[in-house]
């Protein structure tokens, strides 16, 4: 079976390749991959290389292939397990293997990530029933629970205590105030789409951030009256534009401080400000990754003595955080569309993902079999004078506030333009 695939070489080494993958072992699936999501995780990959702890030392003669917020179609099954799968399944995959290993789909393996047109999924993603069913419509949704089981897992992380007592009382503070900093990104995106619509919630949640066009776009979307019909007071801060940040922060706790503070950019003073805002037994957690081992932020820890005051890091979900999400998903309580903002084909993978810092918007979307630059949803109507296949998009996407959807995917599906 031949497969396209964006494969990592080395520090800024991605090449788009057409290769053999090897016959399907009796412990291993075929499967077809249909959607994947870019991550700046998957950016700070590939320009780390080696350097990256989930990437392998052998990578310049053994690349592995990029991409792990992916689902598709199985195609072929094993022996050892068509009494679990079956060829025409749809799946997704939670790429975090756990065991004490950092191995991760889109990093680790040569033959399983993400974009490809077809890959070999691993006996030891098998083994650790790390392949689930997606029974949501749509390949794109399947594809995007990967990064909300990773908020759904970091709002679990967080703990507080009692006063005199050395018991955790483990995720947020119910009903308590929640920020969120640098958040109108898509995995602050996710975050407060989850929140909002999760069991636990905060009684008071702002969400900050400097892009102004981030924010205009997540108030459109995510809006104040839907959070109140949830019970939660939402507020959204443009920092850029205050001159004391902390101040103004505090102000809405009336001085109090937030339970729950949760930092979306490796940003040196984004963490302190967090820091800063902690009210009593108050949460920081630290949920961007830094590409910079030596990336440091100051810390109090008078108040952390007195305070008692505390900072987790979380990194990614587990399996039953991705099965929480997608039930979510299938019965329609969140929403991923709200997180994509590009659509491309396999094509426009590789240049995506090296760039991506300076791609504006929110998730980009590939299509693995299909060949599409990559292309902003604002940008449809234009295209459109050009190319009918976008018009059909952007009326598509105009039913759906903007939105990506099933029926938008579907038609790409069937009149993009094939490539395998």
């Amino acid at each position: 079976m031949k497969t396209r695939a964006v494969r990592l070489y080395g520090k800024n080494n991605l090449r788009l390749e057409e290769f053999d993958l090897p016959p399907v072992e009796e412990d291993e699936i075929l499967a077809r991959v249909v959607a994947d999501s870019l991550c700046m995780s998957s950016y700070k990959a590939a320009i780390l290389g080696t350097n990256h702890k989930r990437v392998p030392a052998n990578i310049g003669k053994s690349p592995v292939i990029i991409g792990h917020e992916f689902s598709g179609n199985i195609i072929e099954v094993g022996n050892k397990w068509k009494s679990k799968f079956k060829p025409g399944d749809k799946f997704t995959v939670q790429p975090a293997l756990g065991n004490n290993t950092l191995e991760a789909a889109g990093y680790s393996f040569q033959y399983f990530g993400g974009d490809a047109t077809y890959v070999i999924i691993p006996s030891v993603y098998l083994k650790n029933n790390c392949i689930l069913p997606f029974k949501g419509d749509g390949y794109f949704m399947g594809a995007l629970a990967e990064p909300y089981s990773c908020v759904a897992g970091t709002f679990k992380s967080h703990y507080h205590t009692r006063y005199g007592s050395y018991e955790h009382f483990m995720g947020i503070k119910e009903g308590g105030k929640m920020a969120l900093l640098g958040a109108a990104g898509p995995m602050g995106t996710a975050a407060i789409d989850y929140i909002l619509h999760n069991d636990k919630k905060p009684g008071l949640l702002v969400v900050t951030d400097l892009n102004s066009e981030r924010l205009k776009r997540l108030t459109s979307l995510l809006t104040v009256d839907e959070a109140k019909k949830q019970g939660v007071t939402l507020i959204y801060q443009n920092a850029g534009i205050i001159k004391d940040v902390v101040s103004e922060l505090l102000s809405y706790t009336n001085n109090q401080g937030f339970d729950d503070v949760i930092v979306f950019a490796p940003v040196k003073s984004l963490l302190e400000t967090g820091d800063k805002i902690l009210s009593t037994d108050g949460c920081l957690n630290f949920f961007a990754g830094p590409a910079d081992p030596d990336f440091s932020a100051s810390f109090n820890f008078y108040n952390a003595h007195y305070n008692t005051t505390h900072i987790v890091a979380s990194n990614g979900g587990n399996i039953n955080d991705l099965k929480d999400v997608m039930q979510k998903i299938e019965e329609g309580k969140i929403n991923p569309a709200l997180l994509v903002t590009h659509i491309g084909g396999l094509n426009a993978a590789a240049d995506a993902t090296l760039n991506l810092p300076q791609i504006s918007g929110s998730k980009k979307l590939i299509y693995t079999t299909i060949d599409l630059p990559l292309t902003a949803i604002t940008d449809f109507a234009k295209k459109g004078l050009t190319d009918s296949l976008f018009a059909e998009l952007d009326t598509i996407c105009n039913n759906y506030n903007g939105l990506w959807s099933v029926e938008a995917e579907n038609l790409l599906l069937q009149k993009g333009k094939k490539v395998f």
